[in-house]
């Protein structure tokens, strides 16, 4: 199985000397092609750490950490950028669409900008329109269509390039609950049928439930890791539940 993630030994501070805060210490994990990983933890936990550093927004104070084979450590500014467009994918709870744009353009968006032909684009826009069930909004604008419509259309363009890991930060966080399933349920599907490596910060246990495996965090360090395995989904979602009553975390309750 082909490593996706490697983190070693990543340490983030903030602050000077002498009034310096530990967000993350010597964190150790690697993700393995077509996972579906949950991160989880308390408020402050430094989850939204880990995920700005996997995302090359932000960088360690120490340790090393390659994506699909190269060090984005080491990597300057242009080559970020680049690395960023055809190697990640990001899903923001607050959708990030572009209002001028259709929804159809917005998720094509990345394809043009790494000019891939046009015949290629309709193709990749078409079938991942029908894996989140929104072919029949493709010409409707982002403020004519519904907060779960706008995040799986938000979640297409983030995988229509086909990217080597997928982010996503908080997806349900903003979605009722009928919509945060039906965008789960989605996310589940392109991991089990096209080997998608998914990446996702979440607080809540119901949204983990869908992973193969959830990593908890705990004051800047790993504390315990759940693997799905032969469980029913409903029964990860109670070891979840237990995970983070020793947490003391937050949750969601529904099943």
């Amino acid at each position: 199985m082909k490593t996706i993630l490697q983190a070693k030994h990543v340490n983030k501070t903030f602050g000077t000397k002498g009034n310096q805060y530990t967000a993350l210490q010597n964190i150790d994990l690697s993700i393995e092609q077509g996972e579906f990983v949950g991160i989880m933890g308390p408020s402050g936990a430094g989850k939204s750490t880990l995920l700005n550093i996997f995302s090359t927004i932000d960088t360690p104070t120490s340790g090393e950490i390659t994506i699909d084979g190269q060090n984005i450590v080491a990597m300057n500014e242009e080559k970020l950028s680049d690395f960023r467009r055809n190697k990640l994918g990001f899903i923001f709870q607050d959708y990030n669409l572009l209002d001028t744009l259709t929804v159809k353009e917005n998720i094509l968006l990345p394809l043009a900008l790494s000019k891939v032909p046009a015949a290629e684009i309709e193709k990749r826009v078409e079938a991942i329109a029908d894996t989140f069930g929104i072919r029949q909004i493709l010409d409707k604008y982002p403020y004519h269509i519904s907060g779960g419509q706008k995040q799986r259309a938000a979640a297409s363009r983030a995988i229509v390039a086909n990217p080597s890991l997928i982010l996503a930060d908080e997806p349900t966080g903003a979605l009722d609950s009928k919509s945060a399933t039906s965008l789960l349920e989605s996310l589940s599907k392109l991991n089990q049928g096209n080997q998608a490596t998914i990446l996702m910060v979440t607080h809540d246990a119901y949204a983990a439930s869908f992973c193969k495996r959830v990593i908890f965090i705990n004051d800047g360090r790993l504390f315990r890791e759940l693997h799905k395995d032969e469980l029913t989904r409903k029964e990860f979602f109670g070891r979840i539940l237990e995970v983070l009553a020793s947490l003391g975390g937050e949750h969601h309750d529904a099943v």
